[in-house]
């Protein structure tokens, strides 16, 4: 299982009030950026630092950093953007790149209308964010694209996901490691995760 699940005390007390329909969208946002920011400290407990020599006010000493420039960022639009300062703010020198996708209404299949890439993603750990993991399709296809760019090591940072979109990924891509806040109970009729917590995007850019 490559599939790790934040089980911590903050984290249920921010999500009881991230779900909350009468969370209002600063609030929201606020906590989005919160949980993302944990969720970043977990998928980089991995990282491999470089070492530097600093001077600190009483003396040298070795230590370790990391090179930021190892790393870029895939929000998948628009909801994904939700969660990017969440990660910026702790790796600010990472690039970003956008894949944006919709479900064709009658196949139900993901469509990609926009790409864009740095030049250079092959060569990076890039972080997926969506902050929603429920059939799986538009996360395949974003790494589908990704891999067929030449990106060997791909991470994906979800708030909610659910036994389906899970098994989803872990079916077409077992090397890549998913981390989400919660994984709820399951998807209903109409692909909606249950419990959830609404449309995302709708909730942080305040549409609905």
């Amino acid at each position: 299982m490559n599939e790790k699940e934040l089980n911590h005390p903050l984290i249920t007390h921010k999500f009881a009030i991230l779900r909350n329909k009468e969370t209002g969208t600063k609030e929201f946002r606020e906590l989005v950026t919160e949980i993302t920011t944990l969720l970043c400290y977990e998928a980089t407990k991995d990282a491999k630092l470089e070492p530097v020599t600093i001077e600190t006010p009483i003396e040298k000493m070795e230590t370790g950093m990391l090179n930021e420039d190892n790393y870029a960022v895939v929000p998948i639009l628009r909801a994904g953007m939700g969660m990017l300062d969440g990660i910026i703010n702790v790796i600010p020198n990472a690039k970003v790149g956008h894949i944006g996708l919709y479900r064709d209404p009658e196949t139900l299949e993901p469509q990609e209308y926009y790409y864009k890439m740095p030049e250079d993603i092959a060569k990076r750990t890039v972080m997926i964010i969506d902050p929603m993991l429920a059939t799986g399709g538009s996360v395949v296809a974003t790494i589908n694209k990704l891999k067929q760019d030449g990106v060997k090591k791909i991470k994906l940072l979800v708030l909610l996901a659910t036994p389906e979109g899970i098994k989803a990924v872990e079916e077409n891509h077992p090397n890549v490691e998913i981390y989400c806040g919660v994984v709820d109970r399951q998807l209903n009729e109409n692909a909606y995760i249950m419990p959830g917590l609404g449309d995302a995007g709708d909730r942080v850019y305040g549409t609905k």
